[in-house]
């Protein structure tokens, strides 16, 4: 068992005290509310409105990576959760930027050493060196509130010790995320100038929601075991198979490789693009048929690329609960929209509940407004790209009733939150990609209805 650990200059598992975290998510607003009268006076001295804006932008996002970049908690939850859309930003914007969320979506500083060896006694006693030969001290991978470590696992004496993954959780993980989210909360006006495609106010509230679930991990164990069975045996997807468990501890069988699909934005060839986008979305989307379940956080760094050419996915602490699969009513409502028929779509969305009450949505304007972004169903294959993307946020943030006129009259329901995050991050993802992808194919094969009976 390796007792040295190269980066062990800390034993505080959470970056800082509450008290230094608070500071530092505390200087996000300050800093804004100088970049925002700095940006006045320019304007003021003849300086272009939009080209202050944009330098605007870009100064804030600069100080949200580093901030965000430098914790862990609900602070590197929410960076991971934003990163997904960073192909909707202006690329004046995002592109020095893009490295530090690649970082946030796959990286983080671990625990030290002695920390971990508490962790270890406090799940699973004592003797656990015993049942964890070769444990490694150094993590191979860690996130917003746990970290993976390599390890052998004797489950039983006299068994033959099995290669695993011991996912163990920050101490203070919980105080941390809750701590965090509420602060970020109250910065989403701020935030929301950064990214304005994204509803970050919606986005913490979702991650808030879920905060009991995700600190569970005998509730994760469960729904990755459900997840493991429903794709045995799948030639494109493996999910690890968990193994032991306790509420702040999962032993699941390992994965090899180094890679995930974040590494795949950042340099793989198309063809990998093409394939694994094609792979990453129709994971996502058949969950809920096969395991009646959705994973519901797919940032790219939780879909590992196997050897062999698999994508191994693994981080099953956000899911939705869908027994039934997904809503009946999306099938028929896209295939009306690829077919143009937004008299249907209209009065589906409003008795689904995306109209708001009291508002009518005329099915001429709302063609206009969802047409663009429904063309990756409407053709064979579609190749998304961040440009794409972009104009789409563009649109749909601008003012007159085929942008935010017939935004503000639409809503989403409740039952329906995680299912548009999933999907709204799935295709950021391929935008990140830059896969062209057969999605008509995937939307068919996974909404039941969308194909004419």
């Amino acid at each position: 068992m390796a007792d040295t650990d190269p980066d062990d200059t800390t034993d505080t598992p959470l970056t800082g005290s509450a008290l230094r975290r608070g500071a530092r998510l505390a200087s996000l607003p300050a800093g804004f509310a100088a970049r925002t009268t700095w940006g006045i006076g320019r304007r003021l001295v003849g300086a272009p409105a939009a080209a202050v804006m944009t330098d605007v932008q870009r100064r804030t996002a600069d100080q949200v990576f580093s901030v965000l970049g430098q914790l862990k908690g609900g602070a590197m939850k929410f960076g991971q959760a934003l990163s997904i859309f960073e192909a909707a930003l202006p690329e004046e914007v995002i592109a020095p930027y893009r490295e530090a969320l690649t970082k946030l979506q796959d990286a983080a500083p671990p625990m030290g050493t002695p920390t971990v060896r508490r962790v270890m006694v406090r799940e699973f006693g004592e003797d656990w060196p015993e049942r964890f030969p070769d444990f490694e001290m150094t993590p191979a991978a860690a996130a917003s509130i746990g970290q993976v470590h390599h390890s052998w696992f004797i489950a039983e004496p006299g068994d033959e010790p099995v290669e695993v993954a011991v996912k163990l959780q920050y101490p203070g993980a919980a105080e941390a995320l809750n701590s965090d989210l509420r602060q970020i909360g109250r910065l989403a006006r701020m935030l929301g100038t950064m990214m304005p495609g994204v509803d970050v106010k919606a986005l913490v509230r979702e991650l808030q929601e879920r905060v009991a679930e995700e600190l569970d991990y005998s509730l994760e164990a469960d729904a990755q075991a459900r997840f493991a069975e429903a794709f045995a045996g799948d030639p494109d997807v493996l999910v690890p198979a968990p193994l032991a468990h306790t509420e702040r501890a999962l032993v699941t069988t390992w994965l090899p490789g180094d890679r995930s699909l974040a590494d795949v934005i950042a340099d793989g060839t198309q063809e990998e693009r093409d394939r694994l986008g094609e792979t990453y979305v129709r994971f996502l989307f058949q969950g809920p048929a096969r395991a009646g379940l959705l994973h519901a956080d797919p940032h790219p760094g939780n879909f590992r690329v196997l050897p062999d050419g698999r994508l191994g996915v693994v981080d099953y602490g956000a899911v939705a609960r869908l027994p039934d699969g997904l809503p009946a009513p999306m099938g028929p409502l896209l295939r009306a929209a690829a077919d143009g028929d937004y008299e249907t779509v209209a009065e589906g969305l409003r008795q689904e509940g995306f109209v708001r009450q009291g508002s009518r949505v005329d099915p001429a304007v709302l063609e206009r407004y969802l047409a663009p972004i429904v063309e990756p169903v409407a053709v064979e294959a579609f190749a998304f790209d961040r440009d794409w993307l972009r104009r789409q946020g563009q649109r749909l943030a601008s003012p007159g009733a085929e942008g935010m006129g017939t935004a503000l009259k639409l809503t989403v329901p409740p039952s329906y939150l995680l299912i548009h995050r999933v999907w709204a991050g799935g295709v950021g993802v391929l935008c990140q990609l830059g896969a062209t992808a057969r999605f008509r194919a995937i939307v068919a094969e996974s909404l039941p209805g969308f194909e004419p009976a």
